[in-house]
């Protein structure tokens, strides 16, 4: 038994087996590290400070990958300028190793517009001052809606809701001064109704009621009536009434002159013209000066004369109610004689 395992033969198949083993070990160390460049190793170049264009062609270059992320953005430093890199610079790494770049980006963070359209101008711009919007100038301009926002601007174009823009930016609000007084009405008489309502919105007016005279809603059909009139003028933001058909206005003299009767006021002209006369100041109360008091003189009444003395002896007068009576009657109540004194002796 032991002499047939220290047969030639065996221990020369037991070598060559060693030696494939061997050599199948050194074969694989040598591909691993060929493939995975083993004790190859290049140090990570400083690009910090570097725009981000430079530091991708430096690694690039050098047989390193690159990663770039972006970080807050920052006043202090340029737009794309690399400000930290991983691994640090100096560090070996392999060939082909991804380098990490973090870059300041062109501008702040992007924020939407808020919607604040048609909002009172106080509360809008506290709206944008929330979301980091820096209100620069304020425009005025002709509206119905005073003291409300119209437009939002930036770089002189205007801005719907929702677009985002860098923050911190800084736009322009335009707002409502107030409606425009006294503007006149354009003719629309002979226009398509699509055509009149453009021309209305040009004039600041708006669309109000349009009434078609086959009841249909067709914008073809030619205005043959307007109310206000053209020439008239209106405040801006007043509405204008159309009365469009297919026929032509000469077709449709009687329905205008219907709508004359009850929209126009006719001036009859043959009247004589009003005069006006000039009435005389009246004095004032107070300078009116009262009559003077007439002085009144009271009659003198001269006493009575005595009568001249007689012997006979006259009777006294028999005073009875019915006399009396009769006395009251016959003198007036306001001023009533005093008896006079008869002294008989």
């Amino acid at each position: 038994m032991l002499k047939s395992l220290f047969n030639w033969k065996v221990i020369l198949n037991l070598l060559i087996a060693i030696a494939l083993f061997v050599g199948l070990v050194w074969l694989t160390f040598r591909w691993l590290e060929y493939h995975t460049n083993h004790g190859q190793e290049i140090p990570v170049p400083n690009v910090i400070n570097k725009s981000v264009y430079d530091a991708v062609k430096i690694l690039e270059d050098t047989g390193l990958d690159y990663e770039v992320d972006s970080a807050t953005y920052n006043p202090k430093f340029r737009p794309l300028q690399v400000l930290k890199i991983w691994p640090s610079p100096g560090a070996r790494v392999k060939n082909g190793r991804a380098v990490k770049l973090m870059v300041n980006p062109k501008s702040w963070a992007p924020v939407a517009i808020p919607d604040v359209i048609n909002k009172y101008s106080g509360l809008a711009f506290q709206r944008l001052d929330q979301v980091g919007l820096k209100v620069g100038d304020t425009l005025y301009e002709p509206s119905i809606q005073k003291d409300a926002v119209i437009r939002i601007m930036y770089k002189n174009n205007p801005m719907k809701p929702g677009t985002k823009i860098p923050r911190f930016s800084i736009i322009d609000v335009v707002v409502g001064s107030g409606p425009m007084r006294n503007i006149s009405i354009p003719n629309l008489v002979g226009l398509t109704v699509k055509e009149a309502k453009a021309l209305i919105a040009r004039n600041l007016f708006e669309m109000g009621v349009v009434d078609h005279e086959d009841g249909g809603s067709d914008e073809s059909d030619i205005v043959y009536y307007q109310d206000p009139a053209s020439g008239d003028q209106r405040d801006q933001g007043m509405q204008i009434d159309l009365w469009a058909s297919k026929k032509t206005p000469a077709e449709l003299r009687r329905k205008i002159d219907e709508l004359n009767s009850m929209y126009r006021m006719r001036i009859d002209t043959t009247l004589p013209p009003v005069r006006y006369e000039e009435v005389p100041d009246i004095p004032e109360v107070d300078k009116i000066e009262p009559p003077a008091p007439v002085k009144r003189e009271t009659p003198k009444i001269e006493p009575p004369l005595k009568p001249a003395a007689s012997t006979k002896t006259e009777s006294k007068p028999k005073i009875t109610s019915s006399n009396t009576e009769a006395t009251k009657k016959s003198a007036p109540s306001a001023e009533k004689p005093k008896a006079n004194k008869v002294i008989i002796n």
